[in-house]
């Protein structure tokens, strides 16, 4: 399956920035979540969140967004 860019470099690098957000959020309440300081059902959101995260930073290298890529405008 190949992927075809359809975002430009503006949307490259605020995808890039938006994942690397999404993977410290998850590896900061993952690492709460190991020393006990969060409930311990916060893995599944502290998981979703970084694998998101590295969706994302997929998205950002490849210059392939799968929202546009389903027919939705987005403006980056």
């Amino acid at each position: 399956m190949a992927f075809t860019c359809n975002i430009d470099q503006r949307g490259k690098t605020i995808r890039l920035f938006i994942g690397a957000f999404l993977e410290t959020i998850g590896i900061l309440l993952g690492v709460l979540w190991f020393f006990e300081v969060v409930p311990s059902w916060a893995i599944y959101p502290a998981a979703a969140i970084w694998i998101s995260g590295i969706f994302v930073i997929f998205e950002a290298v490849v210059g392939w967004c799968a929202v546009r890529a389903m027919g939705f405008k987005t403006p980056f």
